[in-house]
């Protein structure tokens, strides 16, 4: 390595490779200065047409261009970031296939670590909301809406039927307004493919907490794309603020509830939570401080860009989180980095914006580009052909404008791509009043409670009788896995509930690999006083006196 600096740049997204590619071009081939970029993907997805794979209007792989192929010259570590210590100048990154820590130099870090989905403070939404941020979330939620259309068409409760037919999107800004036009789109066309499912039972709920969709955008284009989506069949909520989510509901703040198995959050993102920990100066929402050349306040040698930096611009204004915004914050980084390091004049961000554009499906958009208003099958037009242009590489382009062109004369893939990996142990919420399972319900899963209580449930002369509480700690569910029965009670939700549930599969292979395992539950039975078929007989009533647990094991 020599006297050779170190440039590394943590983030994949359109902040951290365009800064790849920028420094790449400013220090040419034969240098001193070796470019390291750490991503946790080998590929770049092109978010603006991430919501095009719902619909299938492109190809899966077609939104995404390969890193490698982008910057050829700079070392790709295909890691997810750990740590960063800013005073050994070091990053710890995860093991490879060797268990030992991936120790990555630098002499300038920059940081386009961009932006997660956070869900704190909101109930049951990161066990049961489909987030929307990448290439898999994309892809799951696709897969998911197929399920339930299909699902739907053989359905013979009415009750559960109109729950899988219902589809709710969280958030009206730009990522929601798009999600919840492609995903109308594609469930109402998919609806055709099956004889038994009437389009009018097909319910498409759009929740936003403010008084109008599309805040960015100029009132009259906002009022323009909610009239087209309303004409379409979405429901749009306003001042609805989500506030809770289990496996059957979408709970707004106040308590109303939809029945819906099909909920899509894009709720305000916040930075990376490597950023939290680090003592470098933030402002607000926790982005980090960054100066108009890039660098973070305070500091020679750490920049900051993209969705995890507050940039200034000079109308006084704060950079918005666009890609736009972000390919020519790199560039100015790439310069300053270089500048730094072998002298000369250093520049500024001056970059403001062109416009702003949103796609609401079905050849429609609206847009506003230098100060010119458009809606429409026009401002459709210019979307697809200015996106078309900026996506990277002639191949890709190619690509999505073939995709594009089938799309207008050939009905939507409806193929459903299981990747075999069954759900293993998972956290769910319940609200109160919500099941998690019925009484004779097949036993598929136990499960182990966190917080919360539950009330068990038995069935007898036609009403509910109330058996036992369930509380933390508590185990139940293992009864009707482990004498291969239906379930003997139902188990209801009484207070704000979190457990952990663990598959039969996995259940069935600790109990015949770890017999102390299968005693163990065995012993729990014979505790609680089930018979060998697994249904519970009577116990006090813990309303009465008894303590909370000791539930019949369902």
């Amino acid at each position: 390595m020599g006297d050779r600096k170190r440039v590394v740049i943590l983030g994949g997204g359109f902040a951290g490779v365009y800064t790849a590619i920028a420094l790449e071009k400013a220090i040419g081939r034969d240098s001193d200065v070796e470019v390291v970029l750490v991503s946790r993907e080998n590929y770049l997805v092109f978010q603006p047409m991430l919501p095009e794979v719902i619909s299938g209007s492109i190809g899966i792989t077609d939104v995404v261009s390969p890193i490698r192929r982008l910057v050829k010259r700079t070392q790709l570590h295909m890691r997810d970031v750990e740590a960063i210590d800013l005073e050994r100048k070091v990053v710890v990154a995860n093991p490879g296939f060797r268990p030992q820590p991936h120790l990555i130099r630098y002499d300038h870090l920059v940081l386009a670590l961009g932006s997660v989905t956070d869900f704190r403070g909101m109930r049951g939404l990161a066990e049961h909301a489909f987030p929307f941020k990448n290439l898999v979330d994309a892809l799951a939620l696709r897969n998911h809406a197929i399920r339930a259309i299909r699902e739907s068409a053989i359905e013979s409760d009415p009750a559960f039927r109109r729950e899988l037919l219902t589809f709710v999107v969280a958030g009206g800004g730009f990522s929601g307004v798009e999600a919840v036009a492609e995903l109308n789109d594609f469930v109402r066309g998919l609806a055709r493919s099956f004889p038994t499912i009437d389009p009018k039972e097909i319910r498409v709920v759009l929740l936003h907490a403010g008084d109008r969709i599309l805040p960015e955008m100029a009132p009259n284009l906002a009022l323009f794309a909610q009239k087209i989506l309303a004409r379409r069949g979405v429901e749009i909520r306003f001042n609805a603020r989500l506030e809770a989510a289990t496996s059957g509901a979408a709970v707004l703040k106040g308590g109303e509830r939809i029945a819906t198995h099909t909920l899509v959050s894009t709720v305000p993102a916040f930075p990376h939570p490597l950023l939290e920990a680090l003592p470098l100066p933030k402002g607000r929402g926790g982005r980090l401080k960054a100066t108009a050349e890039m660098q973070v306040e305070g500091t020679t040698d750490v920049w900051a860009l993209g969705d995890c930096a507050l940039v200034p611009m000079i109308n006084g204004e704060l950079a918005p989180p666009t890609a736009q915004h972000a390919i020519r914050q790199a560039a100015v980084a790439a310069h300053n980095i270089v500048a730094t390091l072998r002298g000369g004049p250093r520049r500024t961000f001056t970059f403001t914006g062109l416009g702003k554009m949103g796609a609401l499906g079905h050849r429609s958009a609206v847009a506003e580009v230098f100060g010119i208003k458009i809606s429409g099958l026009l401002a459709w037009f210019m979307w697809r052909t200015i996106y078309l242009f900026k996506m990277p590489g002639w191949g890709r382009r190619v690509k999505v404008a073939s995709a594009w062109a089938l799309d207008l004369v050939l009905p939507p893939d409806i193929v459903e791509l299981r990747f075999g990996a069954s759900r293993g142990m998972s956290q769910e919420h319940f609200e109160p009043g919500e099941d998690v399972f019925h009484e004779g319900d097949v036993g598929d899963r136990i499960y182990h409670v966190l917080t919360g209580q539950a009330e068990v449930l038995r069935q007898r002369n036609g009403a509910d009788e109330l058996v036992a509480l369930l509380g933390p700690g508590d185990w139940f569910g293992e009864g009707a896995l482990l004498n291969e029965t239906t379930r003997g009670a139902t188990v209801r939700c009484r207070l704000d509930l979190d457990v952990l549930s663990l598959p039969k599969k996995e259940f069935a292979v600790l109990a015949a690999s770890l017999p102390d395992v299968r005693r163990s539950f065995d012993q729990i039975l014979e505790k609680r006083g089930l018979n060998k078929d697994g249904w519970p007989r009577p116990v006090p009533n813990p309303l009465a006196g008894a303590p909370a647990g000791g539930a019949p094991s369902g």
